[in-house]
């Protein structure tokens, strides 16, 4: 049986100590609380404490400072304060970790092949409506059945491409497609091609075993890179989302572990929800629900449990609440909801407290062995011993260097997809178009010099021929105007009037 995880203390008592068990973390949880109140140094204190009894973990690193937990702590004046304020003695030490980066500047290239991401993802990424998915669909649907493979943003564009000009045919045997949708869903493209999409579409993609390390009997902790990929929010949130499916369909089930085979982090986790379709709801809820059969423990850290719908809140065991305002209604409203999630104390007032907490200081109820959750708390969060701040550019790239996955990622491989594949069809009906153009222009050139051949073998035309060629020529040219002209009169009568008429006398 693994250690359990020590997370918060209420005072320098031993009695006094919070733990999280090893064999209940992969029922899930949440960290929640106000910007500036210490989110993160708790997500890197249960994160050290998973790498310490051998559990691998995801999180993102937000602001950048969580690389720090790569070099030991130790002089930071607060930490000390906090320590003694406990009674810990720490033991600072530093852990294993492997940095990525969706863009390949900060880590290693994190990429996803358009097929693993599908059209459901897809879809919330580039905002469409639900025409606009249905066209999608349609879409990847034809590419199964045709075997074009769909591995990064050009093969999609390509594809898109095909499919609008061939809307006709795929109409009739799959459904209306139209031509606004496939634009909507090409600007969309667009805007995410310029947005960096085309640096993580692609090959070689991620392995999943990759995410689950270990390094002298600590789990490996796989720190993505996210300074830059926050400003894309849509990019970040449908990422992070496509990976938790990807662990939830590649890894068989494992019953109760005694410990998990993964945790991980979701941070500012209402990214994920923002309006986000019902279906997507449903399904991220389904995957939360099941797939800690798989040995996956999923925590969000957010500012406010009513960030995350209920559904899926209420599948998160174990709960670390920091302070939250109440200045206005819906804060206020926001506190009451955060305080009726937990289990009551009697000898605490949720609402009041939650208010009044210091930094670094929280509201936590973890899942006993029997996986009920023990009555809420107030206590310290126990500070990590890894480094709290990022770390110096030249340490990020000896981590780099010396990771478990080097010179795996960083080279990207273009091999054979939907785009070569289309671009040579389009060229071979091209050449097809222009080969029979130019059939049709030798025959008409072989009749005209046939007509030359039977004029010349003729001979020229006598006197009379002539005479009467001449005089059917200037009838039938006269005829011609006469009937243009009262076709003229016929169509822009009520602008030339009657005049015309008198004068050509044809009444």
């Amino acid at each position: 049986m693994s250690e359990p995880i020590l997370v918060a203390k209420r005072d320098a008592s031993t009695e006094s100590e919070l733990y999280l068990l090893p064999q209940m973390a992969n029922r899930h949880g949440v960290i929640t609380g106000a910007t500036g109140t210490g989110k993160t140094v708790t997500l890197q204190r249960m994160a050290e404490g998973f790498s310490k009894i051998g559990v691998p973990v995801f999180m993102a690193d937000i602001k950048g400072d969580l690389t720090g937990v790569t070099q030991p702590g130790g002089g930071n004046a607060k930490i000390d304060a906090r320590n003694e304020q406990l009674g810990i003695t720490p033991e600072f030490e530093q852990f294993p970790a492997t940095v990525w980066d969706v863009f390949g500047k900060q880590g290693h290239p994190l990429r996803a092949t358009v097929s693993e991401m599908g059209p459901l993802l897809i879809a919330r990424l580039l905002q469409l409506n639900e025409t606009q998915a249905g066209v999608l669909q349609i879409a990847f649907k034809y590419a199964d059945d045709n075997g074009l493979l769909l591995l990064d943003l050009k093969d999609l564009q390509s594809l898109m491409q095909w499919v609008g000009q061939n809307a006709n045919e795929l109409t009739l045997q799959y459904g209306n497609v139209s031509a606004a949708s496939v634009g909507a869903i090409q600007r969309g493209l667009l805007q995410l091609d310029e947005q960096g999409g085309d640096l993580f579409f692609g090959e070689p993609a991620v392995s999943l075993d990759d995410f689950m390390q270990t390094a002298e009997a600590k789990g490996v902790l796989n720190l993505l890179a996210a300074d830059e990929l926050i400003n894309s929010p849509k990019l970040y949130s449908t990422f992070l989302l496509w990976l938790l499916s990807e662990l939830f369909e590649t890894l068989p089930e494992a019953g109760d572990l005694e410990k998990p085979k993964l945790v991980f982090f979701f941070d500012e986790a209402h990214l994920l929800f923002n309006d986000a379709p019902p279906a997507l709801v449903e399904k991220i809820e389904q995957v939360v629900r099941l797939i800690r059969s798989k040995g996956v423990g999923v925590y969000f850290v957010t500012q406010n449990p009513a960030d995350i719908p209920e559904t899926v809140l209420a599948q998160l065991g174990n709960r670390v609440q920091h302070a939250l305002r109440a200045y206005t209604p819906q804060e206020q409203k926001g506190v009451r909801a955060a305080a009726s999630s937990f289990r009551v104390n009697p000898a605490i007032n949720t609402e009041t407290v939650i208010t009044e907490l210091g930094v670094g200081e929280v509201l936590i109820s973890m899942l006993d062995e029997k996986g009920v959750p023990t009555m809420v708390e107030r206590a310290f969060v126990v500070p990590p011993v890894g480094h709290i701040g990022p770390i110096t550019p030249e340490e990020r790239a000896s981590l780099i260097a010396n990771s478990l996955v080097a010179g795996v990622y960083e080279t990207a491989v273009d091999r054979e997809s939907a785009y070569e594949i289309l671009t040579s069809r389009a060229q071979e009906k091209a050449a097809a178009d222009a080969d029979a153009k130019a059939q049709i222009e030798a025959q008409k050139e072989a009749e005209r010099q046939a007509r030359a051949e039977r004029s010349a073998a003729r001979g020229p035309d006598t006197l009379v021929e002539s005479i009467t060629k001449s005089v059917a020529r200037s009838a039938s040219s006269s005829i011609g105007r006469q009937i243009g002209n009262t076709i003229v009169r016929g169509v822009l009568g009520s602008i030339f009037g009657g005049s015309s008429r008198k004068k050509s006398g044809w009444f």
